[in-house]
């Protein structure tokens, strides 16, 4: 009765495998996340499917359970997720071990191929990971036209959840101690346009910092254009809103980003980042940012050199350009971007970045932070500040000591050291 979970790609696919984790449980099952040596007789991938990169590693890793099943040291292989809801037939013909694929929307199927049913009253309810923080799926999919991205094939359409589904999930995750939030959805800026005819993302984190027990609650995947400013007030004036704020820009220059399709120049960009800073001034900004896209020259790149040069990210991450089947760039560009010249780029881009936070995290040398602690190693307890999301931010790691830290709990924490991408720090 045990089955192993594997997840692949980004934190919404997590929820997805939490869900469906939940109702196998209530089944009688041992359902084991991510485990390091899965031993169980029923796999389940959670895979991947937005660039190439990711797409290798969900084959690779189904490839890997495939051949384990031919060898019979396991008795049954599902696969959900993006790959599958991609590329379902293709995957059918090539890999017949997996017993069956799913989709991102139809994967509560496995429970019936297991000779289960699907309990409703289980619906808002999960096996969370991670027992002090949660990822919230405020919305699924995108009604966005950026010329590189697969998301709207796989996901459809943007479609908002009802605020009182989302304030029910919530209320239910602090009462089992989860203590921070994480709204996520591939856009958060469009929530509420389709079921309230205008945003109402304002009003849903008002709501959601109300609830007792929240003590942080972090912005993931808002878009510049349509950007909601009435959420600025509100994470400025809300203590336990953290002034963090995840927003993709993916280039600066106007020749790429109408290439992009992204609906926005430059000089809109930069009167964006102006107005953020103004009125949230302690805000951290994580950025995601694109090179070699088709027909990006030389000038265009060092225009986006410059740029992050100039407005100093306090996060920043970046890929390269993948030539995706059905997206807009693959149907009328041609992929004319060396990859050599794209790895250089995003290597000056990350070199630059982690020059960057180098001097950043230098400034926070003898200033005291309220942090979380995330897990403890050999040396260290291992936490965040509120600018740091996890997995992908700076951790903060403090020497274990005399006194003993509790895994989701805060403390006060004086910062003595620091490096490109980590902090040192103190009890106080």
């Amino acid at each position: 009765m045990r089955i192993d979970f594997i997840t692949l790609g980004c934190s919404k696919n997590l929820v997805d495998s939490e869900f469906l984790s939940k109702q196998l449980e209530h089944q009688g099952y041992e359902v084991y996340h991510d485990a390091t040596r899965p031993c169980g007789k029923i796999i389940i991938i959670n895979t991947c499917g937005f660039i190439g990169d990711a797409k290798e590693e969900s084959i690779n890793t189904i490839l890997f359970f495939a051949k384990r099943k031919r060898e019979k040291k396991i008795d049954q292989l599902f696969v959900m997720g993006c790959l599958s809801q991609r590329y379902r037939n293709e995957l059918k013909a090539e890999i017949p071990e997996v017993d069956k694929f799913y989709g991102k929307f139809d994967f509560n199927n496995l429970l019936k191929d297991l000779g289960k049913k699907y309990i409703p009253d289980l619906r808002l309810e999960r096996a969370v990971t991670t027992k002090h923080y949660a990822y919230v799926k405020i919305a699924e999919g995108c009604n966005r036209t950026c010329s590189y991205c697969a998301i709207p094939i796989i996901t459809g359409k943007h479609k908002s959840r009802t605020m009182e589904d989302i304030i029910s999930e919530v209320e239910q995750l602090t009462e089992k101690g989860v203590k921070e939030i994480q709204l996520i959805a591939q856009d958060l800026s469009f929530y509420g346009y389709d079921l309230y005819h205008q945003s109402k993302l304002a009003e849903l984190i008002k709501r959601i910092s109300d609830i007792k027990g929240v003590e942080w609650l972090r912005l993931h995947y808002t878009y510049p254009t349509q950007f909601p400013f009435d959420i600025l007030p509100v994470m400025r004036e809300r203590a336990n809103i953290c002034n963090y704020l995840d927003i993709a820009l993916q280039h600066i220059s106007n020749h790429i980003l109408k290439l992009m399709r992204r609906s926005i120049t430059a000089e809109e960009t930069r009167q964006l980042l102006l107005r953020i800073r103004e009125e949230v001034p302690d805000i951290h900004l994580r950025t995601t940012l694109l090179v070699g896209h088709p027909d990006e020259t030389e000038d265009d790149f060092n225009e986006l050199l410059d740029f992050v040069k100039e407005y100093q990210f306090e996060r920043m991450g970046a890929f390269t350009y993948s030539h995706e089947e059905g997206t807009f760039a693959y149907k009328h560009y041609i992929d004319n971007i060396p990859f050599e010249t794209k790895e250089i780029r995003l290597n000056k881009l990350m070199a630059e970045q982690q020059i960057i936070s180098n001097r950043l995290n230098n400034n926070k040398i003898g200033k005291t932070f309220k942090v979380i602690i995330d897990r403890k190693s050999d040396e260290f307890y291992i936490g965040r500040t509120e600018y740091d999301s996890p997995e992908v931010d700076c951790e903060v790691l403090i020497k274990k000591g005399n006194k003993h830290l509790s895994i989701g709990n805060f403390y006060n924490i004086k910062i003595t050291d620091a490096m490109d991408f980590d902090l040192y720090g103190e009890l106080i």
